[in-house]
């Protein structure tokens, strides 16, 4: 039998966000579910700010995040310039992950294969 470890989704905002390298890439701003199909749709990674403001957010597709539970963070397998080349979004317009083209080109970016696609 499989030992299951079972976390609160909200004790997962604010975590820290690194690359492979330790560096540092933010935190988890949000996690967005997909209601529907039952599943997360995408982290929202907050990047760039002081204290919070002027932060850049970004969607990141959740097979891109690997959760760290020992450390309390998430590793996202990408450079900073590469993070700084994608596309963001604002605090005012969030993403719509129904829209198949920002779905696969947010993939694409993040060099994963989206299992859900059409």
């Amino acid at each position: 039998m499989m030992n299951q470890i079972l976390m609160s989704a909200s004790t997962l905002n604010g975590d820290d966000v690194k690359n492979a390298q330790g560096e540092s890439l933010g935190h988890v701003k949000d996690i967005m579910l997909d209601t529907e199909n039952n599943r997360i749709a995408y982290y929202v990674l907050s990047f760039g700010g002081l204290f919070g403001v002027g932060d850049k957010l970004f969607a990141i597709p959740p097979e891109a995040m690997k959760l760290n539970a020992k450390d309390e963070c998430f590793i996202l397998n990408i450079d900073k310039d590469r993070l700084k080349k994608a596309q963001g979004f604002d605090q005012d317009r969030w993403p719509n992950m129904a829209d198949p083209t920002f779905r696969s080109n947010l993939y694409q970016h993040y060099g994963i294969t989206d299992r859900y696609a059409a």
